[in-house]
């Protein structure tokens, strides 16, 4: 499984670009109907919470898309760094009018990716020792930013995408007729790894006898998956998944289970407070 832990210039273009053009459109009306001159400012990015940072390279290249010449003097964050409330993200030096039009996408970006990170290193710290995994469960085109955030927050990214790792899902089964003629299937096809989703214990048994290298146990109560440990005893790594919130992971982190995947780590994370303003 891909473990996204940079960026490329062709993504982080290929988001602002699109980001840019959604925003600006033809022209920015306001911003070319109020300046009489293109002078050069300062604006300053602050953190209003306690937060970690990510998409800082995201927001540079905003601003050097919308004025080549801007600078980011004093900046020394990198992605995945803690930042105290009211503490100084980055600075950014550019055309006026660039920091005027960029301002609302570039905050945007690193809100969303910031929020992510945030949440991740908490669920991170929560889940100890167990490791902890994101899904899927993704914004449509912003996936590989979203499991760079949770990269940054200290998590670990599961499978991209539906090409990169084997999970035999409850509907896979479905049409299967069963985990063993699902399996069966795949072995004909693939040689690596088979992840298996179960909902009880029969699944569990079924899937360790065919082998499955990762059990994974979904929306299992505590006590159910404490059965299921015991019964797969080593012979697989097992996940455990299921709308598991903060509070609720030390109801599983010490059963013997190895990971914990989160879907809310992505599609409900909330956009962190982050301010930015022009220098007088």
């Amino acid at each position: 499984m891909t473990q996204i832990n940079s960026l490329t210039a062709e993504q982080i273009d290929g988001l602002v670009k699109l980001a840019l053009e959604e925003d600006i459109g033809p022209g920015d009306i306001t911003t070319d109907g109020i300046l009489t001159q293109d002078d050069v400012a300062t604006a300053v990015v602050t953190a209003k919470e306690p937060l970690v940072v990510c998409g800082l390279d995201i927001f540079r290249r905003v601003f050097l898309h919308l004025d080549a010449g801007a600078k980011f003097p004093g900046s020394t964050l990198k992605d995945g760094s803690e930042i105290a409330a009211y503490a100084e993200i980055i600075q950014v030096s550019a055309k006026t009018s660039a920091l005027l039009m960029g301002e609302r996408t570039a905050l945007n970006i690193v809100q969303r990716l910031s929020g992510i990170a945030t949440l991740t290193r908490k669920f991170v710290d929560a889940a100890q020792p167990v490791t902890l995994l994101d899904t899927r469960k993704t914004t449509p085109g912003l996936r590989v930013f979203e499991k760079y955030a949770v990269y940054c927050g200290g998590g670990t990214n599961h499978r991209f995408g539906l090409f990169d790792a084997v999970l035999i899902k409850d509907n896979h089964i479905k049409i299967a007729g069963g985990i063993t003629p699902a399996i069966n299937r795949i072995r004909k096809q693939s040689s690596g790894k088979i992840e298996v989703e179960t909902v009880n214990l029969d699944e569990v048994r079924e899937a360790l006898e065919m082998g499955a290298d990762i059990i994974m146990l979904d929306n299992m109560a505590p006590e159910t998956v404490k059965k299921a440990v015991a019964m797969i005893d080593g012979k697989s790594k097992i996940e455990v998944s299921g709308s598991i919130g903060l509070e609720g992971l030390n109801r599983f982190n010490r059963l013997g289970i190895d990971a914990i995947s989160v879907g809310a780590l992505t599609h409900s994370a909330r956009a962190v407070d982050i301010s930015m303003n022009i220098k007088t």
